[in-house]
């Protein structure tokens, strides 16, 4: 035998680590990285580490384009306020929720407005008569406008996810997810919108404006319908 031959009891004595040494050592490591993947995410909510950190925020947003005006001929007669809680819930065909699967609670608040457009009136929808004290006003009914959602009043409540959608968003954001919740809320405020009586005060506060406006301007009677 050689003096280059090893002997089986080279690692005994220290020479070479055992292959279980080395197993441990890597499992450590990856147990080490993970720990600090959480710890960054969550790091925020240890009292005294996030200034220690000393993460700050910068807005390096350009300016804002001004892409077209539109002259709006209508008005803005009435505007309601709606709040609904969203439980959307995303599985996978063959796989449990635990590996794949998103459930998120979020409650979306936000405002519909309703308004009469004046846009395609005609000459033949407005009528005074010979001294100009009677008016009759033929309007169309009122519409409802799309939903805007207030985002100091919508957020998420709770957010479950499997485990491989957690490790997917390590390393990349998922936006579709809050996108299809976010839509799913303006569906339902809408549809809760049409099921209010928003569009029938918007005419209600209409006819009291024209009804006003020509008071002052001297005609005794007005009579104003929607069709």
């Amino acid at each position: 035998m050689t003096s280059t031959d090893v002997h089986p009891e080279d690692d005994r004595n220290g020479t070479r680590p055992p292959r279980t040494h080395r197993w441990r050592t890597a499992l450590i490591a990856v147990v080490a990285v993970l720990a600090l993947l959480f710890l960054g995410t969550r790091i925020h909510l240890l009292p005294g580490f996030g200034d220690l950190l000393g993460e700050q925020s910068h807005d390096r947003t350009g300016p804002t384009l001004l892409q077209s005006i539109q002259d709006l001929n209508r008005y803005e007669a009435a505007e309601g306020n709606f709040q609904v809680v969203v439980d959307f819930q995303k599985d996978a065909k063959f796989l449990p929720d635990a590996i794949r699967g998103t459930r998120t609670l979020y409650v979306g608040a936000g405002t519909v407005g309703s308004y009469v457009d004046f846009s395609g009136i005609g000459k033949n929808d407005v009528k005074t008569n010979a001294d100009r004290t009677a008016a009759t006003i033929r309007l169309p009914h009122a519409q409802l406008g799309k939903p805007a959602l207030d985002p100091d009043r919508s957020y998420t409540v709770d957010k479950q996810r499997g485990l491989l959608d957690r490790l997917g968003d390590l390393f990349s954001d998922n936006p579709d997810s809050e996108q299809a919740v976010t839509k799913l809320a303006a569906q339902h405020i809408t549809d809760a919108a049409k099921d209010s009586e928003l569009t029938k005060r918007a005419e209600t506060n209409t006819t009291a404006m024209l009804e006003g406006l020509l008071h002052s301007l001297g005609f005794t009677t007005v009579s104003v319908s929607y069709a």
